[in-house]
């Protein structure tokens, strides 16, 4: 893990300080002026000065190790803060409670790419959940409405979590909510997506998504699933189960994306899941896996139930199955009933 963020330090670094001296020597001297407001060009220089230093670090193996125990700084310190010099051990109290306000910021810009409210869309009791393994995570779900005023349904999952994963869920946010309104498919919309990011430069991991359009008059969903984990649809009346298979790759995995849509038709008393891999790939203390038939059992028991408490019911059984132990992926689930 600490090599790896070394690796993307040193790339991301590099980049950031080829774009700052490009922008200087190359910038119309009114474009700097007003993108430095009052301040002097040096302002930028000593930035760069900071970025040089860090990559010189890097290069002696002096980055991310603390300078009073020389021990290894902690990585989500470290993605906060590439200049950090010491570990949390040696901080301060007001250090300390600085940076618990720093976080909790981190968290309220990670909940505000979720949805404020779950939508009101007839014939469906629809309930959520998300928890991010780290100050911010690379999960993220959303409703948004297509261009002929059926509905949305999102999940997503980026390749990886933390900061740098939660980051690109803001960008994936801005193009769903973008391209969706102004696409009649979910397969147009998943393929003009992966266009965007396949060849993007600052797009260094893949994401996984499932997108589906939901016609409240036909009780039809229409979705795409690139490359995400199987949705779950249980038939309460006549006990059928149904797994929505990935219907192509990732977003950004393959060079050629090839991904088709599929339609299903929703009956009363369905309860159909979405989730990320957080659920299923969750761990008892022997390092056994929860899997998809755990999380289908116990919707299965709870059928009868509102949305809102079948997640509780899920959430409380992946709680006793891990023994309470710290979660290792970000969590989501999604689940909507129909009437």
């Amino acid at each position: 893990m600490k090599n790896q963020l070394y690796d993307e330090a040193n790339i991301r670094l590099k980049q950031a300080q080829v774009n700052l001296t490009q922008w200087l020597e190359t910038a119309p001297e009114e474009k700097r002026k007003s993108c430095l407001g009052p301040e002097d060009p040096a302002c930028v220089e000593e930035h760069l000065h900071v970025i040089d230093s860090t990559l010189e670090s890097i290069q002696e193996g002096t980055f991310g190790v603390c300078k009073i125990c020389h021990e290894a700084i902690e990585t989500q310190l470290l993605q906060m803060d590439y200049t950090s010099a010491v570990c949390l051990g040696h901080f301060t109290d007001q250090e300390l409670r600085q940076l618990e306000s720093e976080l909790q910021m981190s968290q309220v810009i990670q909940r505000g790419l979720l949805p404020k409210r779950i939508p009101d869309i007839s014939g469906l009791n629809i309930s959520a959940f998300s928890r991010p393994a780290q100050i911010v995570g690379g999960d993220y779900f959303d409703f948004v409405d297509f261009k002929d005023g059926t509905h949305g349904i999102a999940i997503a999952d980026v390749s990886g979590h933390g900061v740098s994963a939660g980051m690109f869920m803001s960008s994936l946010q801005t193009a769903f909510h973008t391209l969706i309104p102004e696409s009649d498919s979910p397969l147009t919309a998943l393929e003009r997506i992966n266009r965007l990011y396949i060849h993007n430069i600052n797009f260094t991991t893949f994401v996984t998504i499932f997108l589906g359009k939901y016609d409240p008059k036909s009780q039809v969903l229409t979705y795409a699933n690139a490359g995400h984990s199987s949705a779950y649809l249980y038939r309460s009346k006549t006990q059928e189960e149904i797994w929505l298979k990935p219907t192509g790759p990732a977003i950004g995995l393959v060079e050629r994306f090839s991904v088709h849509k599929e339609e299903i038709k929703l009956q009363p008393g369905d309860v159909f899941i979405l989730y990320t891999d957080g659920i299923t790939e969750a761990a008892s203390p022997d390092g056994m896996l929860w899997g998809e038939e755990q999380l289908a059992n116990i919707i299965r028991q709870n059928a009868d139930a509102s949305a809102e408490l079948m997640i509780q019911a899920v959430l409380k059984e992946l709680g006793v199955y891990t023994q309470g132990a710290s979660q290792a992926d970000d969590v989501t689930l999604l689940i909507a009933k129909v009437s």
